[in-house]
């Protein structure tokens, strides 16, 4: 629940991103977020312990059952980059075009270390989603729930 590692990867005199800080709230925000960077992929973002917790998706989010896509978390970022869209710039950690997939909110339905159980309340995708984690901690599977 820090955003050192995040800050580290970015100079934000030259990234419109935003710093942002740790940032404690219920409000639940879900963001899915399409990245055309070195390989096009989907960044799911939940809001939990004052930053998004974030995964890299690199096939488009699962909208129906029995589709299972590849999660690998990456670093924390701060809530106020659930609004985030535009361009990161040539040289930049991530550079490339970063525009909204699809946004709502979520109610975690069970937390474990290896394990999320989520409702997401999106445009795109809603109902009960899981991600479970491989024994290579940064892999989790992503997919909706029966």
């Amino acid at each position: 629940m820090s955003l050192k590692e995040y800050r580290r990867k970015r100079d934000f005199q030259k990234t419109s991103e935003p710093p942002g800080e740790v940032t404690v709230s219920k409000r639940g925000i879900y963001v899915i977020q399409k990245h055309a960077a070195t390989h096009l992929h989907f960044d799911l973002r939940l809001e939990m312990d004052g930053v998004l917790k974030s995964w890299a998706i690199p096939k488009e989010p699962p909208t129906s059952l029995g589709v299972k896509r590849l999660a690998v978390q990456v670093e924390d970022h701060p809530v106020e980059y659930a609004s985030f869209e535009g361009i990161i710039p040539e040289g930049e950690y991530g550079a490339g075009t970063v525009e909204i997939w699809d946004k709502g909110n979520y109610k975690l339905i069970d937390r474990k270390e290896d394990k999320l159980i989520v409702e997401i309340d999106g445009v795109k995708l809603s109902g009960a989603f899981v991600l479970v984690r491989f024994k290579e901690k940064k892999n989790w599977l992503f997919f909706k729930k029966k």
